[in-house]
């Protein structure tokens, strides 16, 4: 409801807030104004199955994306753990479109009541997540910014670290964490380390050691033996 007036976006959060406080934990969402955002999803679904670049269906989710930001609201702020295909959706959505601490705030939501995912999707969460934050630092928009990514993929790390998920994808977030902090090291400094930075060079190769043991093929192998050099190499300060 990007245009709509104070008016209608106080009641459209209001209606969010009673549909999710209704639904029980474990339960479904249901009622008139949930039915009317899944109608709301599956026309905009439709629209986005004819655009056939990716990129251009970014673009598009994004403009999409405030409409649905009430709802959001409303299930976060009353919601008490009812399924809500809408919501799991949009936490998709969101990663697609490199909206990353709505989607943090969404995903602790979506695994603490242990939601899933809509019929079309072949993943649950925590998997999800996993695969689509480790991708979003290591072929993604997230890699822009990497004190953000550190922060961003520690939270989804640690939220999902109960969860039960495949070893590659959990390796492929560990690799993840691990390269956003050497990304900090090395915009911070140049080849030689300082003793100030071995805490955080010693965290980076114990994430990929941890990464390896899980998955031998995360790719890490090269990137850690330089990292073993730097960090004997280390120079005071």
């Amino acid at each position: 409801m990007e245009n709509a007036s104070p008016a209608q976006r106080h009641k459209a959060r209001i209606l969010a807030e009673r549909a999710a406080a209704d639904a029980a934990p474990g339960g479904i969402t249901g009622g008139s104004a949930y039915e009317m955002m899944l109608y709301k999803l599956a026309n905009d679904r439709r629209s986005l199955s004819n655009i056939q670049s990716m990129e251009r269906k970014i673009e598009v989710k994004t403009t999409l994306l405030p409409e649905y930001q009430d709802w959001i609201d409303g299930a976060l702020a009353k919601g008490h753990g009812g399924q809500d295909d809408v919501f799991t959706a949009l936490l998709v959505w969101h990663i697609d479109c490199g909206e990353y601490a709505r989607a943090v705030e969404m995903a602790r939501y979506a695994v603490t009541h242990k939601l899933t995912l809509p019929d079309q999707f072949n993943r649950d969460i925590p998997t999800m997540l996993l695969d689509e934050f480790s991708a979003a630092f290591l072929k993604g928009k997230l890699a822009g910014d990497p004190v953000a990514a550190v922060e961003i993929l520690a939270q989804v790390q640690h939220m999902t670290a109960h969860c039960d998920a495949p070893d590659q994808a959990r390796a492929k977030m560990l690799k993840a964490n691990a390269y956003a902090i050497l990304a900090v090291l090395d915009s911070n400094s140049a080849e030689l380390l300082k003793a100030s930075q071995l805490p955080q060079a010693e965290a980076a190769h114990a994430l990929m050691e941890r990464a390896v043991a899980l998955f031998p093929g995360v790719g890490v192998k090269q990137t850690m033996d330089r990292l073993r050099t730097r960090i004997v190499k280390a120079v005071p300060g």
